[in-house]
């Protein structure tokens, strides 16, 4: 017994259609191909350039805010970051640190005063002595009160070393008393050296005087405090905070005795932001 199927003739319009189906097919999968290879790179190049420019505004935002903070919690002790010294008397910069410093003393934010500073080559002394002297003799803090750490350039090897003082006397906490744009990276850099630190900055002095020279600050502490972050490494200050205040700190609310002033030739100190 035969079965017999009649298969339908196709025509030629259905045979040619296949062809041209597949072509269609293989070029929308090149063409999806070829716009992966422009998209890919185009959305990573895009992200590049978001981060590179929304980081440091992020960063610089948190600086200005940081700024503005003004945090006086009860502590072990205050902590005065360095600035220049002339010949054993401290610059400007520093006077103004210390007298706040004082002031935050003598209204009971901490029981002991703590001065950071190294000396640059050639000093006879150091930022942490001056700042030291300055306290007990002007202030009138008690010497057993004020603890001089003369170590550090830079702001990473000083607190470096008041780390390790922190634990030899079983400190923990501490008030940072630093120029307003510097607060974010000490308190950032207290913290990696087990201080629980808080930031009560002057409110004078050359880094507050006009708005160009804060943003100069901020744009400095910005790309400062991106290199510790990124790098683990500290920026090198400037010499003696860019420009020269009139007017004494100690002359100013809080004043404790006449100011000194130093020669023009006296040996000088970097200061420490």
């Amino acid at each position: 017994m035969t079965l017999e199927v009649e298969l339908p003739d196709l025509e030629p319009d259905d045979r040619d259609e296949r062809p041209r189906a597949r072509g269609r097919g293989r070029g929308r999968r090149e063409r999806h191909r070829r716009s992966l290879w422009f998209t890919i790179p185009v959305s990573v190049l895009t992200g590049l350039i978001a981060i590179v420019i929304l980081t440091p505004l992020t960063v610089g935002t948190r600086i200005w805010y940081q700024a503005r903070q003004d945090e006086r919690p009860r502590s072990d002790a205050i902590i005065v970051l360095g600035a220049a010294q002339y010949n054993g008397v401290p610059s400007p910069t520093l006077r103004w640190r210390l007298q706040h410093a004082l002031d935050l003393y003598r209204a009971g934010v901490a029981p002991a005063i703590v001065t950071v500073g190294g000396k640059a080559p050639g000093d006879n002394f150091t930022e942490a002595e001056s700042g030291r002297r300055w306290l007990i003799q002007r202030g009138g803090v008690p010497a057993s009160k004020v603890i001089a750490v003369p170590v550090g350039r830079d702001t990473l090897e000083s607190f470096e070393a008041v780390g390790k003082e922190y634990k030899r006397l079983h400190w923990s906490s501490g008030v940072i008393v630093t120029d307003p744009w510097h607060g974010l990276r000490s308190k950032r850099m207290a913290a990696a050296n087990g201080i629980k630190a808080a930031v009560s900055p002057t409110r004078s002095g050359p880094s507050v005087q006009t708005r160009d020279t804060q943003f100069h600050y901020i744009v400095r502490e910005t790309g400062g405090y991106l290199s510790y972050v990124l790098l683990g490494k500290s920026v090198k200050a400037p010499s003696e905070t860019i420009k020269i205040i009139h007017g004494d700190p100690a002359e100013i609310g809080g004043s404790t005795g006449p100011s000194s002033s130093a020669s023009p030739g006296a040996s000088t100190g970097t200061p420490n932001p």
